[in-house]
This record gives structure tokens, C-alpha cells and sequence, in this order.
């Protein structure tokens, strides 16, 4: 009996211990819409697709995010990227709009993982092409850049938004640049401009955040960050597909 006790509990330890290392191997929430911790995508193609993710959130509300890791150890592909997109909140709170674009370079695989919200939008059939056909041949060439943009420009095409949103910003600047500016709004604008002058001399430090606050928006890094990512998303159920190279 004392045997048959000790076997028993060895069994409920080790099944405890692979528990805990498949919860211990999801990576920690992104700090930015592109993660590239294996330095695959050259630094411009990063930056751009970083810019163009965080402004496409901040037009359309859906969060669409690109994790380029190396392994998920022994994890089925799908288990793993499914705790980490709710580990994340991929996705706004009562939407589930958000998307990730996983690729594994040691493990040579990838997958789409759609959130609930997004699976009207983005069915399993569409997220396998874009693997296939956008993805996976460049990957097999060594074209990151052009695997991971390719994969971008289908996703975005299929959620839509995008274009109408270019669209929209060029009619705004066009429009604000076809009124001169008034003999108030001159004026408003000097005394402005020497109110930041005196804060600057008398309170450089002040002077400096303010104007951070100001050209950033007040959006606190617009959305990076732990806290930016949750956003109380981040069921997917096992929505997109999966590809390997």
C-alpha cells in the first residue's frame, strides 16, 4: 500500500511539473505590434511594419501583432499559441478583435491565430493561403522581410480598413492645408510658442515632458507595453491556421 501511495504521488508530481513547464514557456506579453527577438527582419522592415500595425490599432481598433520567436519546446504549435494570445488579450474586451502572426524559426513553423471577433472577417480557409501562398515561400528563400510583409499586406487586406483610413488622412491634411491660418490664430501661436520658451529656460525638465505629452498623443506609447496589450481580449479558440517551411 505504502508503495502503490508513493507511485501515485510521483505520478500527480511529475503530471504537476509538465504543468508547470508549459505554463512557464509562454513568452511575456509584447512591447510592441512587431517582436522580433531572434533579429531575422532587418531594422527599416521592423520599424516600418511596427509604424504601420500601431497606426492601423489606432484607426480600426483591431490589434493585429507580428511574435517572431524560436521554439515552443515540446508545446503543440497550437496549444501554445493559443494560451499565449490569452495570456496577451490580444484584442479589445468583448471584441476579441485581434490577430497574431506567429512564426517559430528553430521549429520552422507559423500560425495565424484569429480572435472570435475576427473569424467572420478572417475564416481558417483565407488565414491557410496566406500562409501558403504570401508566407512560407519566402520563408523557404531566407526572405524574411518579404515573408512577414507579404503575410501583413494579405492580413490587412482581407480585415480591410486600411486603404479607407490612408484614404481619409490625405482628405484631412488637404483639407486643414486649404485655410490660411487667421490674425488670432497667428497671435495664439506666438504667445504659445514664448510661453514655452520662459518654461524651458526657468523649468527644462517640465518643459521637455510637456512637449513629449504633446507629440505623443497623451496615448502613453499608443498601446505598447504590458499594459497597452490588456485590453481584456484574447479568446481565439483555435481560430486561423497553421504552415510550416
Amino acid at each position: 500500500m505504502g508503495k502503490t501511495l508513493r507511485f501515485l504521488f510521483l505520478v500527480l508530481a511529475c503530471w504537476g511539473g509538465l504543468g508547470l513547464g508549459a505554463e512557464t514557456s509562454l513568452p511575456p506579453a509584447p512591447q510592441q505590434w512587431v517582436t522580433d527577438a531572434q533579429a531575422h527582419l532587418s531594422p527599416p522592415a521592423r520599424q516600418d511594419l511596427n509604424a504601420r500595425l500601431a497606426n492601423y490599432q489606432r484607426a480600426t481598433g483591431h490589434q493585429v501583432l507580428v511574435w517572431i520567436g524560436s521554439t515552443t519546446g515540446e508545446v503543440p504549435l497550437e496549444d501554445w499559441t493559443v494560451r499565449s494570445f490569452a495570456s496577451w488579450k490580444v484584442g479589445r474586451k468583448g471584441l476579441d478583435d485581434g490577430l497574431v502572426l506567429f512564426i517559430l524559426a528553430q521549429d520552422r513553423k507559423l500560425r495565424i491565430e484569429v480572435g472570435y471577433g475576427l473569424e467572420g472577417q478572417m475564416p481558417d480557409a483565407i488565414a491557410s493561403r496566406i500562409i501558403r501562398e504570401a508566407v512560407v515561400p519566402r520563408l523557404g528563400g531566407g526572405d524574411w522581410d518579404g515573408a512577414v510583409r507579404g503575410g501583413v499586406d494579405e492580413i490587412l487586406k482581407v480585415l480591410g480598413g486600411e486603404t479607407q483610413t490612408a484614404t481619409r488622412q490625405q482628405a484631412s491634411r488637404a483639407q486643414r492645408g486649404a485655410h490660411p491660418l487667421g490674425i488670432g490664430q497667428i497671435i495664439l501661436i506666438v504667445l504659445v510658442a514664448l510661453a514655452f520658451l520662459i518654461l524651458l529656460i526657468t523649468n527644462p525638465g517640465l518643459a521637455i515632458g510637456l512637449l513629449f505629452s504633446i507629440l505623443s498623443g497623451g496615448r502613453g506609447g499608443g498601446g505598447g507595453g504590458r499594459d497597452g496589450w490588456s485590453g481584456g481580449g484574447g479568446r481565439s479558440g483555435g481560430g486561423g491556421a497553421s504552415g510550416s517551411w
